[in-house]
């Protein structure tokens, strides 16, 4: 029993080790002298080894740095889709990006991605130098690699929700769904104006001055209302005996206007087009019309076009049945307006 003891302790030797040329240099030259072997190398060999792993990953995390830096500066220069560059909507888009609030928006992005993604690469490269250097030691680092993995598998079975809301919320700032000030439906009752984007949480406040809190995990899907431009969409109601065709010209006629108008003219980025009879409802014909607005605006545009077209249609006479009424982006601030009877 002794004997086989002081095989395996002979075998562990530093000297017995093939890739450790300092301790059987040392071995060697001392004619075999074990303690000066051993001296060698826990005071020079091990802490040579430690040291370059030291650099080793210093220079990995300067690199990655530097590569994170490079991706998050691309990322928060924005471009304008292919697309969308011609023409005006092109160039309202063009100017909308370039603006204080935009530039300021995708720089705060880019910088949050590129802190995550620092701390992430610095937190594994600890890890794995750590681990690396414990092995130089002399030390078995199986059951630490086997602790950890039972641990991460416990945590994520523990705190599963927690690790889908912050990926949920990672997936989200790096493709720039929504941001603060945008107007956004979330589902449910979570619509309005985003007031704050976290990696966990996001806050929105609706119409009414209620504050939702979105668990970013939780949201399955993202409806923005604020992004590159918009639409105004309405449903104006006349009556069965009104001349269509007069309709169609009358509200042709309000939109052009509004389209040629100096205060409009930045806000409504192609010509308003009339799309005609919508449906039939029991007292009244609905008739659609359409205008590509800056984002933000189609609310502000659509409640103009109303007060127009109620003026315009009591000077010729174009009968609204009082039981109908106007409608327009039903989803959006602004959407509870409607002429009650």
């Amino acid at each position: 029993m002794l004997h086989s003891i002081d095989i395996t302790a002979e075998s562990q030797n530093c000297w017995d080790d093939s890739s450790n040329n300092m301790c059987q240099w040392v071995y060697g030259w001392t004619d075999q002298n074990a303690s000066a072997a051993e001296t060698a190398d826990w005071l020079v060999a091990k802490p040579l080894a430690i040291l370059g792993l030291l650099v080793l990953g210093w220079f990995l995390r300067l690199v990655l740095r530097r590569l994170i830096d490079r991706i998050t500066n691309q990322a928060a220069e924005g471009t304008v889709p292919g697309v969308l560059q011609r023409g005006k909507a092109g160039a309202l888009i063009a100017n909308a990006e370039n603006n204080s609030v935009a530039i300021q928006r995708r720089e705060q992005r880019a910088r949050s991605m590129g802190s995550l993604l620092k701390s992430i690469s610095t937190t594994v490269l600890v890890v794995i130098i750590g681990f690396m250097a414990i092995s130089q030691l002399g030390y078995d680092i199986a059951p630490l690699i086997a602790s950890a993995g039972i641990i991460g598998v416990a945590l994520g079975f523990g705190a599963q929700s927690l690790v889908k809301d912050y990926l949920a919320g990672i997936f989200m700032i790096l493709e720039d769904q929504y941001g603060v000030g945008d107007v956004v439906d979330l589902g449910e009752e979570s619509n309005g104006t985003v007031e704050a984007v976290g990696l966990r949480v996001t806050r929105v406040r609706d119409v009414n001055g209620t504050v939702w809190y979105a668990r970013n995990g939780e949201i399955l899907r993202v409806g923005n209302k604020s992004q590159n431009w918009a639409q105004a969409v309405l449903d104006i109601p006349v009556s069965y005996d009104a001349d269509l065709a007069q309709v169609r010209d009358v509200l042709g006629e309000i939109a052009h206007e509004m389209w040629e108008a100096a205060d409009y003219r930045d806000l409504i980025i192609e010509e308003p087009s009339v799309w005609g009879v919508e449906r039939l409802d029991r007292d009244a014909v609905i008739v659609r019309v359409v205008l590509k607005t800056a984002p933000m605006e189609q609310w502000n545009i659509a409640r103009e076009i109303r007060e127009r077209v109620i003026e315009r249609f009591d000077d010729l006479g174009i009968a609204i049945p009082s039981t109908a009424g106007f409608s327009a982006n039903r989803d959006g601030p602004g959407s509870d307006l409607r002429r009650e009877p």
